[in-house]
């Protein structure tokens, strides 16, 4: 596989002048899943307009976007004084009734480009790839935030056709300068069908399984332990039963043994004198 910098500098010289030049898919060195359901990568017009080189500071490129049709490939991006459109989003039904600008950025001078062979870093890969690469569709919150400021660039409808333009406009002056062709007609993805969506556990990776299983045995090992914290209570109340009956025999033992104890002593105080001597006494008091 060539180096990231001599793809994209062959994807510049094919391209040679502006006028017959289309906006093109990022290349999938850059960017594997191209187009999204919502989003669409192109390559930045880097080099590509002649005489603007010395002037960089005064230009911007505008990206037009438009759902693609026969009447796309011939539709004007201008007004009558070549002054660029200011569609919105919004105002095209999302580029159903024509061109929207969908984003702007500065020129760069081909010489300040970075150097692809940062993108390796992976603290520098996102901003060098921002400088060679546009996203259309990229902001997903501005059609729904009240305080949002600028130019909305809204997500794209799944499974749609569109076209794209690049219109290089000078700012000292607010004209349009140069500009593309339409780009031939870009499709985003269509979505899966749920039908078509595989959930056979062998296709899951080990990780998912292990986490699945774990939350599928939760409520086993929760109603275990509920169970088990009953059957200590229960427990608990049964040796409290116990002790309370110990208590009570203890108890009524002690009466009788203190009756036992005392039952002698008095019959030994109420123990009076044998029948024969009463029978005596008399007798005496005779004599």
């Amino acid at each position: 596989m060539p180096p990231l910098w001599a793809v994209l500098a062959l994807g510049c010289l094919r391209l040679g002048s502006a006028v017959n030049l289309q906006p093109q898919l990022a290349s999938v060195t850059f960017v594997t899943n191209n187009p999204t359901l919502t989003t669409v990568a192109l390559e930045k017009p880097l080099c590509m307009f002649d005489g603007t080189e010395p002037l960089n500071g005064t230009y911007q490129v505008y990206l037009y976007v438009m759902v693609g049709s026969g009447m796309a490939a011939n539709a004007s991006v201008q007004d009558s004084s070549n002054a660029p459109l200011g569609s919105t989003f919004q105002q095209t039904l999302g580029g159903r009734t024509g061109p929207y600008k969908a984003t702007v950025f500065e020129l760069i001078p081909c010489s300040d480009l970075p150097n692809l062979a940062g993108v390796g870093d992976v603290t520098q890969a996102s901003e060098i790839l921002n400088m060679y690469l546009v996203r259309v569709g990229g902001n997903s919150t501005c059609l729904w935030d009240p305080n949002f400021q600028g130019l909305c660039n809204p997500p794209l409808s799944a499974a749609t056709e569109y076209r794209f333009k690049y219109v290089l406009v000078n700012m000292s002056t607010g004209l349009v300068q140069d500009q593309t062709l339409w780009s031939d007609p870009i499709s985003t993805n269509w979505p899966t069908p749920y039908a078509a969506i595989d959930t056979w556990p062998g296709r899951r990776s080990g990780g998912m399984i292990v986490i699945t299983s774990i939350l599928g045995s939760l409520p086993f090992f929760l109603l275990l332990g509920f169970a088990g914290a009953m059957l200590l209570s229960f427990l608990d109340m049964g040796t409290a039963d116990g002790d309370m009956t110990h208590d009570s025999q203890i108890t009524q033992e002690a009466v009788p043994r203190s009756l036992g104890v005392s039952e002698p002593s008095y019959a030994s105080v109420n123990r009076g004198p044998p029948l024969d001597r009463a029978e005596v006494y008399p007798g005496k008091l005779q004599d």
